[in-house]
């Protein structure tokens, strides 16, 4: 088995998608957490100068929805064929549009500018979602009828929105029942219960 090293902030940020991967699969790593005044330090480390990393044997990875892909795909998490894969990364790329439009607003502006900001740019995220989810079949996931990281990288998401507007899905039932899933999980739920208390 490959032995595995994740670095990133003492946050969920980035790298959380990653450790969600690692806790549903049952998989061991070594968990590097580097304070902000400490990472300069350790930046020429890293290929590209910025975190996430993941090293696989030794080998530095960066990118954070790279390295959930790989992991996704060496843990079975990916889809089962790649039709399936191919719908899955949709998901995960339609999530990530959401990320890249919002979560700039969301780490600067003050609370009402971020309630106003996600407010526009959830409606649009949940209902490609919804739509997604039924065109893939999904139904306690958003595809087909088992887990993988397009619904470990909503729920991570929606964890960090639903602290700015706990009602914001309120309105997509459908949606709601992925998060129950992921919950549902038993190591993934073991992992939630352990992991630390972080604002992001």
């Amino acid at each position: 088995m490959p032995t595995y090293k994740l670095h990133y902030f003492d946050l969920r940020g980035q790298a959380e998608i990653t450790r969600l991967i690692f806790a549903a699969a049952g998989e061991k790593y070594e968990d590097i957490r580097y304070k902000r005044e400490e990472f300069p330090q350790h930046k020429s480390e890293m290929p590209l100068g910025q975190i996430p990393v993941l090293e696989v044997d030794g080998v530095k990875l960066p990118q954070s929805i790279s390295i959930a892909r790989y992991l996704a795909k060496e843990f079975q998490l990916a889809g089962k064929d790649n039709l399936e894969q191919a719908k899955v990364d949709a998901v995960v790329d339609t999530v990530t549009d959401f990320v890249v439009s919002y979560f700039p607003i969301h780490m600067k502006a003050d609370e009402a500018t971020k309630k106003e900001a996600l407010n526009e740019q959830s409606l649009k995220l949940f209902k490609n979602l919804q739509t997604l989810q039924e065109f893939y079949q999904g139904n306690d996931f958003l595809v087909g009828n088992h887990l993988t990281y397009a619904d470990l990288w909503f729920y991570d998401i929606t964890e960090t929105v639903l602290g700015v507007d706990s009602t914001i899905l309120d309105k997509y039932p459908n949606l709601k029942k992925v998060r129950q899933s992921v919950e549902n999980d038993t190591k993934v739920a073991a992992y939630l219960k352990d992991r630390p208390k972080l604002p992001f």
